[in-house]
């Protein structure tokens, strides 16, 4: 899926969980951050292009193990020991990154190191994935009205 598509989704997520979390200043920019993070292991993606993110792309290559419930586990374990209130919402933004990609025909290897591949039909940046950006896009405006009313 496409960065547009992935921050939706994590918009949407933090304003659905907002009011039940503590730290919502937290809360909302890790989920919304680590919706997009996975996608650091390719240089063609909105954040893999930034030159810190090189080394990453060397040793994994695009939809590896970063994208994989195995390391999204493994990282947010890393992030609630030395940051515990931050774990959640990291967790749940790669989570849904992952779920997400594991819709598209590329599809992702949840259980990595294992083969075992989830496989969809929508295809990167084409018509169902625009509707499912569109359609998120209208759940987040949505969302934010509900907050404030």
């Amino acid at each position: 899926m496409l960065r547009r598509t992935h921050l939706a989704i994590g918009v949407a997520l933090s304003i659905y969980f907002l009011p039940l979390v503590t730290y919502k200043l937290i809360f909302v920019p890790i989920v919304i951050l680590s919706s997009l993070f996975p996608d650091v292991d390719s240089m063609h993606s909105a954040v893999g292009r930034r030159r810190i993110f090189r080394p990453i792309q060397l040793f994994f290559e695009h939809r590896g193990p970063l994208h994989s419930y195995t390391f999204a586990i493994a990282l947010s374990l890393l992030v609630a020991v030395f940051y515990p209130i931050a774990a959640l919402p990291f967790f749940i933004g790669y989570s849904f990154h992952l779920l997400a990609d594991s819709f598209t025909i590329n599809g992702i290897r949840p259980f990595w190191p294992s083969k075992v591949s989830s496989n969809g039909l929508i295809r990167t940046g084409g018509h169902t994935e625009r509707v499912i950006f569109f359609t998120f896009l209208v759940i987040d405006v949505f969302l934010v009205l509900m907050l404030f009313a």
